[in-house]
């Protein structure tokens, strides 16, 4: 065996966590010039074996070997050191810094002791024209789309000449048209020897892109593919461990009389939202699709009272009612869950508990405002258990958990909250299958039960599959609504590009 065969081995890496062991003897072969894809479902340990390989974590037994040579990592920037750079899942950029500052950081070239910013703009154009990024490097972060940002970072991996590059969820925020440019960018990559692992639940992106793939599931290393030998429905019951043939539910759920009615809904912003009206049913899933840019988030906030409206009305079970912020969207028995989990959603310095309980404060609070330690104790358990959040304890720090935990603590956080009305936008966005699936469950449950619920999503066969309508909007439009057999991906996409060029 050429000792170059391998860029990278990791081999029966071992890792614990408090009440839980997160990899166990987990083994996997990086080869130079190839993107090896590495696949599983939330909390199979994915992300916690390239952390200890990128010395954030430090792994308990097991090795790894860079061009056959054993190294130990104890930081990040050994890790860069010896060539290996990550695009993380989670973004944290300097938002007050500018895109060269942020591509630079920590490296900042200098001169004569002060930072040399002629350079740092000329080696900033020079790496983001080669990229082809439509990147201003003088521009500050915090005037950027989360896909600009994503931009910034793969940037910044390509900047260090690093010979592995790890992508975790490279993907989760572009735009289709942003995603095809990743792919040239990681295909001159590999084409210059590089060796790329990628990380994504995306099955279809991963049959494009990648040459192997690896899966895990419950910190165990399943088995390793070239990606010619493996269809999807494999991959997918390897992630698994069970046949998902059948990727969602059953519909159960039979919709009942209009409860709630929007008529006109105009944003007070021009360019967003203009004249949308339509009605939700009792016990009725109504999807909500279009393309980037069609204005759909905005117009559940504004629903939920975060948007200002120029005009429109809401009516709810047959009376009129004035929205203005969120607490008297609660007042109203409205939920929104929202797009971005980390972002809007979790509070991540808290626990579970405290996170499933924090909505509900007010209503749980006694006399001068105390708050009943043992009820909170009591639903949040029990929320835990209706839900399967996959926790050691309702203390553990809600950060800790997986993806789609995590998603499921913020469905129980608004359960608790008794809605009548749901809006849940992307509710599976950075999801695997498995918990894809334990997700539609709860929709199509608290459908059944008579909660009238709009999902928005990007997935076309998530949306069929979940809805019974779905309402298509294009460039701030509603152009449309289909049901039954009308709900097809042609039909779809046709009247999500109605009013495009």
């Amino acid at each position: 065996m050429s000792e170059r065969e391998y860029v990278l081995e990791l081999k029966n890496i071992t890792k614990e966590f408090p009440g839980v062991r997160a990899l166990n003897n987990v083994s996997l072969n990086l080869r130079p010039g190839t993107v090896h894809a590495l696949m599983g479902e939330n909390g199979a340990g994915k992300s916690t074996l390239m952390k200890c390989l990128f010395g954030i974590y430090k792994k308990d037994s097991g090795a790894i070997l860079r061009n056959g040579k054993e190294v130990e990592y104890s930081c990040t920037l050994d890790a860069i050191k010896d060539g290996v750079a990550m695009i993380h899942q989670e973004l944290y950029p300097e938002p007050h810094l500018s895109v060269q500052e942020n591509i630079w950081l920590g490296r900042l070239p200098l001169k004569r002791g002060m930072v040399d910013f002629k350079k740092m703009a000329k080696d900033s154009k020079a790496l983001l024209d080669a990229l082809k990024m439509d990147l201003d490097p003088k521009a500050l972060v915090r005037t950027l789309s989360v896909s600009k940002i994503q931009s910034i970072e793969i940037a910044k991996a390509v900047s260090h000449n690093a010979e592995v590059i790890i992508m975790d969820e490279p993907t989760s925020s572009l735009t289709e048209n942003e995603v095809d440019h990743l792919f040239e960018i990681i295909n001159d990559l590999r084409a210059k020897g590089v060796a790329i692992v990628y990380i994504s639940h995306k099955i279809e992106e991963i049959k494009r892109i990648s040459d192997e793939i690896s899966i895990m599931r419950d910190g165990n290393m399943i088995g390793t593919w070239k990606t010619a030998d493996i269809d999807t429905d494999g991959i997918i019951s390897n992630m698994v461990g069970r046949d998902m043939s059948n990727r969602f539910p059953p519909k159960t759920n039979k919709a009942g009389d209009v409860f709630m009615e929007v008529c006109d809904f105009t944003s007070i912003n021009d360019r967003s939202f203009q004249h949308v009206s339509f009605n939700l049913r009792r016990g009725e899933v109504l999807g909500i699709g279009g393309l980037v840019g069609a204005q759909r988030t905005e117009l559940v906030e504004s629903i939920f009272g975060l948007r200002a409206l120029k005009s429109g009305t809401l009516k709810i079970d047959g009376k009129q009612v004035h929205i203005g912020d969120s607490t008297n969207a609660m007042d109203n028995h409205l939920a929104l869950l929202t797009e971005d989990r980390k972002g809007t959603g979790l509070f991540p310095v808290l626990s579970v508990g405290e996170n499933i309980n924090v909505a509900s404060y007010k209503r749980l609070s006694k006399l001068l405002g105390y708050i009943d330690s043992r009820v909170c104790t009591k639903l949040a358990q029990e929320s835990v258990k209706k839900l399967n959040v996959k926790t050691p304890s309702i203390r553990t720090p809600i950060n800790s958990l997986s993806g789609g935990n995590q998603q499921k603590a913020l469905l129980a956080r608004w359960l608790l909250t008794e809605p009548d009305i749901l809006l849940l936008d992307e509710p599976t966005r950075g999801i695997d299958v498995g918990a894809k699936y334990e997700i539609y469950k709860i929709i199509d449950e608290l459908a059944a039960s008579g909660k009238c619920i709009i999902v928005i999503s990007s997935e076309m066969p998530e949306l069929m599959g979940m809805a019974d309508r779905i309402m298509v909007m294009c460039e701030g439009k509603m152009t449309g609504i289909v049901e039954g057999n009308e709900m097809q991906e042609e039909n779809i996409m046709r009247l999500a590009t109605k009013f495009m060029n």
